[in-house]
């Protein structure tokens, strides 16, 4: 499995929180990183100070952001020389977990947030197409046989790191910034793995040579319609679980 993530994607991770400068954004966005599978387990966090100079915010907000992240055991705290903060990678959810969560979405947001992540994807991917650097073409490549070797919640992590990577080899920033909302808005539930993972093995191939080979048209097309069939699947679930 490939340890941590793309210098894109880590700057849209870390970056300045803007007017929002509350321990509480600071939490919700290294939440972020280590549920998305940015930050990988046992991964070191920067410094307190160093955090707080990428947010832009004070060290005694990052203090208590990690503070929270301890209590939800997300974070552990070394003290001596070798110490400092360490990532805790969350472990598989119970099974029960995801049910009660895409209960209480309704059919239309699961609907609107999707049409949302489409537009997003879709124009990531042709943007990589357009200006990915082979740098990027090998992470894509690595992302995708981690897929082919993922199971539950490692699965899902792969599909949301793919995505990321795609949108980071898009070289916005804010597109990238993008992707990090929606990926924790919906992609828990979007990427879960409610079939084989070969056939999204092979639509993440196709979305890489497409990419590879700047074709951006087919990358978005293909890009959409694997979106499309996974919204899909999870809308198809959703109507099981209000029916049974």
């Amino acid at each position: 499995m490939r340890q941590g993530m793309s210098h894109s994607a880590r700057s849209a991770m870390f970056a300045p929180l803007g007017q929002v400068g509350r321990a509480e954004a600071v939490a919700a966005r290294l939440v972020d990183a280590i549920t998305l599978g940015l930050l990988a387990d046992a991964e070191q966090l920067p410094s307190e100070a160093d955090l707080a100079a990428q947010f832009g915010v004070s060290t005694v907000t990052v203090r208590e952001a990690l503070v929270a992240l301890r209590q939800q055991g997300l974070v552990e705290t070394r003290r001596g020389r070798s110490g400092g903060s360490f990532v805790r990678a969350p472990a598989e959810p119970p099974s029960d977990a995801w049910r009660a969560r895409l209960r209480e979405v309704s059919l239309s947001d699961l609907r609107d947030v999707g049409d949302h992540y489409l537009a997003i994807a879709g124009a990531a991917a042709k943007l990589a197409a357009e200006r990915s650097s082979p740098e990027d073409i090998a992470r894509l490549r690595l992302a995708t046989d981690d897929l082919g070797t993922a199971h539950g919640i490692g699965f899902t992590r792969a599909e949301r790191q793919f995505h990321l990577e795609v949108a980071a080899a898009a070289q916005s920033p804010r597109l990238t910034h993008e992707e990090v909302h929606l990926q924790s808005e919906l992609g828990g539930l979007l990427w879960l793995p409610l079939g084989p993972a070969a056939p999204s093995c092979a639509e993440h191939a196709a979305i890489t040579a497409a990419i590879a080979a700047a074709d951006s048209e087919l990358a978005r097309k293909l890009t959409e319609e694997h979106v499309l069939g996974a919204l899909d699947r999870l809308a198809d679930v959703h109507l099981d679980l209000l029916t049974s």
